[in-house]
């Protein structure tokens, strides 16, 4: 299982990276294709099957993903008007709720690419890896009291501390390598995303338990399905973008 896992990892992690090195249309296309993947776990995991909703909901969420760095306040407007049908049609406010949970952040992401560079989307991708490797490392090492119990039996406090000082050294690391003047800012920053990452991981934990399944999918062997991988980025997108668009830039925002 272990082995599985590891090398999973090992193909997803490039994919990703060399996508946003090249960027659009490739990273476009596979933010897309995640996003539709995700739009069907989310129709299985809620309703137990993908229905004609859930292909809506998969379209809607793919065709924002496309638009995003042409068109991205259109593309917004699809979602929430996605969201709007879907919940007429399927009269669902589980599945309408995933056109803004999944939709918003395929749009974020997409843009925060264009907008800020390889640079923000590689720091991006690496607090997240950091948070969930430091909280890892420090919730099986330090243990302690739990964080949610009742949502998540493993999560610790240690843990989330453990993955806020590993966010907070790779902001560190990443303003100090690219000469960052507000290097301690964007820390502090980074390490606040991963507190909304473990929000993230903790929401679709609560999910799982309010629908009684263990993983969203088995798509990706020994890791579940894309949903339960990119739990934490997918909170942490919008917010970043939000200060990419409030400040006028990605992590050159912190000079």
């Amino acid at each position: 299982m272990l082995l599985t896992r590891a090398l999973s990892a090992l193909v997803m992690a490039p994919v990703a990276l060399v996508a946003v090195w090249l960027g659009s249309p490739y990273f476009d296309i596979l933010v897309a294709v995640a996003g539709a993947v995700m739009a069907w776990e989310w129709d299985r995991m809620c309703r137990g099957r993908f229905s004609v909703s859930g292909r809506l909901l998969a379209l809607v969420v793919a065709v924002a993903g496309l638009a995003a760095v042409a068109f991205p306040v259109p593309a917004v407007a699809l979602v929430w008007v996605g969201c709007l049908l879907i919940a007429v049609l399927s009269r669902s406010g589980w599945l309408s709720l995933g056109a803004l949970y999944i939709g918003l952040p395929v749009v974020a992401l997409v843009w925060l690419r264009e907008d800020g560079g390889p640079a923000t989307m590689f720091w991006l991708f690496c607090i997240i890896w950091a948070t969930d490797t430091g909280a890892y490392a420090a919730g099986r090492t330090i243990g302690g009291p739990l964080l949610a119990p009742r949502i998540s039996p493993k999560k610790t406090w240690a843990g989330l501390l453990g993955g806020m000082v590993a966010a907070g050294v790779v902001g560190a690391a990443f303003g100090l390598s690219m000469g960052l003047s507000a290097w301690g800012g964007l820390a502090a920053f980074s390490a606040g995303l991963a507190v909304v990452g473990q929000i993230g991981d903790l929401f679709e934990s609560s999910v799982k338990r309010r629908f009684n399944v263990k993983d969203s999918s088995a798509i990706i062997p020994g890791h579940g399905g894309v949903l339960d991988r990119v739990d934490g980025l997918i909170a942490a997108a919008p917010v970043v973008a939000l200060v990419s668009l409030a400040f006028g830039g990605g992590l050159e925002i912190w000079r």
